[in-house]
């Protein structure tokens, strides 16, 4: 293989490719300033490694037809798992997201650290195996989980359905059967990601709001997933709106946004009213059956919510407001209630061009978004160099 030469590295290079910044020659040569052989070295790395391959396709470029670089599809790939309270979702996908193979299993997240983990790296195996791979070809692990997640140490901090995995080395824990890099997220930064990443990439400042039982969001800032020092950034939930006279949220204090907005509170108002519900899912169910009580508590929930949104809207100044989560499916009263207080709560030039949307994800999201986030990881000039460099 040849070796590295000063300048504009091969990691950098397979970063232009992978965003889809440039994916000819020319306009590698362009970006990166290099000269024409010493391009050609380093795309020649990079095809010896087995990261991109050169298609037959041109792109228009007013000139003589340019053959255009992509990532390789077809050997590496990473692995995305969905840690949900009663289910575990895995998926084996290629470094672009795309799925190559799936699986769900009924395993509740109280079977412990040893018992989840377990069963996603003997079952990341197994996928490798059935799609003709090897340990190999895995190049990253992601894992989404319903609790808090300290960026320092990659380990589950403060949870709530998680008791047990406190302090429990996840990463060594897969690491030990799989020996790549591991991403640890919360479930709302990873739905969070997966929105930007497939739905709104073109857009470099988004907010994600996960409106369910609970209420949690995820900043996108400068295209990059903003966690904060601890991980901890996005805690729109426990905005106190009302601390003063408010009703008494889960976490001890009054008048929080969960406490007004978030689906066990419209649980709570409901049966403080004589309605026979026990989870958001049969709150909603009534929503969609156009029960007055319901529905007039659903578009409150809205108003409050977004009340909480313009403040971040303010200090944030997003392009794309995406409201996800239980509550924004059904129906348009939730978003409803979100724009209108959003509207009259932020500054005009916060809101100027600024569009407030309902999310497009499904049951697979959270599985995709830890695969991508792996994959995000996986491609950055750092880790691409190093592997290279390993590979001799």
């Amino acid at each position: 293989m040849a070796a590295l030469s000063v300048g504009v590295s091969a990691g950098e290079v397979l970063g232009l490719i992978a965003s889809g910044e440039a994916r000819t020659r020319s306009s590698l040569a362009r970006a990166t300033g290099m000269s024409r052989p010493t391009l050609a070295e380093r795309l020649e790395v990079l095809f010896r490694a087995g990261l991109i391959h050169e298609g037959a396709n041109a792109a228009p470029s007013g000139g003589r037809p340019s053959r255009v670089l992509d990532l390789d599809r077809d050997r590496y790939a990473v692995l995305g798992a969905d840690v949900g309270e009663d289910h575990v979702r895995l998926l084996l996908t290629d470094l672009t997201g795309v799925v190559v193979a799936e699986r769900l299993t009924e395993l509740p997240v109280t079977a412990g650290a040893g018992t989840v983990l377990g069963w996603v790296t003997r079952t990341g195996a197994a996928l490798l195996e059935e799609t003709g791979r090897s340990t190999r070809d895995l190049l990253g692990v992601g894992l989404s989980v319903p609790a808090p997640v300290d960026r320092a140490t990659n380990q589950v901090a403060s949870p709530s359905v998680m008791a047990g995995w406190e302090g429990r080395p996840i990463e060594a824990l897969i690491r030990a059967e799989l020996d790549v890099p591991v991403v640890v997220e919360n479930d709302v930064n990873v739905l969070g990601f997966a929105e930007h990443r497939q739905a709104w990439r073109d857009y470099d400042d988004v907010l994600f709001v996960k409106a369910g039982t609970g209420i949690g969001s995820a900043i996108i800032s400068a295209g990059q997933l903003f966690r904060g020092t601890h991980g901890a950034a996005g805690d729109i939930g426990h905005l106190r709106l009302r601390p003063e006279d408010g009703p008494l949220c889960r976490c001890g204090a009054r008048g929080c946004v969960e406490a007004l907005a978030a689906g066990w509170s419209i649980v709570r108002d409901l049966r403080r009213d004589g309605v026979d519900v026990s989870t958001t899912r049969d709150a909603m169910d009534l929503v969609r059956a156009g029960d007055p009580e319901a529905v007039a508590l659903l578009r409150a929930a809205g108003r409050s919510l977004g009340q909480a949104i313009a403040y971040a809207v303010n200090l944030l100044n997003p392009a794309v407001v995406v409201v996800g989560g239980s509550l924004s499916g059904a129906g348009p009263h939730l978003l409803t209630g979100v724009r209108a207080s959003v509207y009259s709560h932020s500054l005009p030039l916060a809101t100027n061009d600024l569009r407030i949307v309902e999310g497009r994800h499904d049951e697979r999201s959270g599985a995709t978004g830890a695969a991508l986030l792996a994959a995000a990881r996986t491609l950055r000039p750092d880790v691409v160099n190093d592997r290279l460099r390993a590979l001799g």
